[in-house]
């Protein structure tokens, strides 16, 4: 019987309990896997035990000193705590042990976003957009970052893209009317996408305001 099977299937199904009673079980079953203990840091970082968690993750690496997936799963841990640098070079191992897709690119874009390193953020983003094209938040962060270092052609494009896959997103409309506002003489354009921001998400507060100051300026 394969409990680490059973525990992620579990967990996907929303049975935290008996997902632990599963990773616990393939635990004592292979003591020196490490993919119990991987598993059972993921079961308890969606419980939010993430001191738990991270010993969990930790015991793992000592097990296995290359596993992407126990890195991977610290690195989250480490970013929703706001430990950005930590989670920077342990997303980075991730990648450098065989982490496959754009998410880690993403996220390692985004960790040097939070410690203000656009430029070095620039290329993981890009490279996330590169491997999903259809990833909303990482074509909204690749336009951001490009945004923030004046490359105003190039996050239009982004902002763009992002709005063709989804048109009612209200971060994409802020975005892209903020873009127009600072870079161009395009204020209907600028209004109108601040506008649909704030009507989709009416705590979009930022949109309103900026909404508001330029039609003030416009009176």
């Amino acid at each position: 019987m394969n409990y680490n099977e059973i525990g992620i299937k579990a967990l996907q199904e929303g049975r935290a309990e008996d997902a632990i009673q599963a990773f616990t079980q393939a635990i004592e079953q292979h003591p020196e896997d490490a993919l119990g203990y991987i598993n059972f840091g993921h079961v308890l970082t969606s419980m939010s035990e993430t001191d738990r968690a991270e010993r969990f993750f930790q015991k793992a690496l000592t097990l296995d000193e290359q596993s992407a997936t126990a890195f991977y799963g610290l690195a989250n841990l480490y970013f929703n705590a706001e430990r950005y640098e930590e989670a920077l070079k342990l997303y980075e191992q991730a990648v450098q042990n065989g982490i496959e897709g754009s998410d880690a690119h993403y996220m390692i874009g985004k960790c040097f976003e939070r410690i203000d390193q656009p430029k070095l953020a620039l290329p993981y983003l890009q490279r996330a957009v590169e491997l999903d094209g259809k990833d909303v938040l990482s074509r909204l962060s690749y336009g951001i970052a490009l945004a923030s270092l004046e490359l105003f052609e190039m996050a239009e494009q982004q902002f763009v893209c992002a709005l063709e896959l989804d048109v009612d997103n209200s971060d994409v409309h802020y975005n892209l009317g903020v873009l127009y506002a600072v870079s161009s003489d395009r204020t209907e354009d600028a209004m109108y996408h601040l506008q649909r921001a704030y009507k989709l998400d009416e705590n979009n507060e930022m949109a309103r305001y900026a909404y508001d100051m330029i039609n003030e300026r416009l009176k």
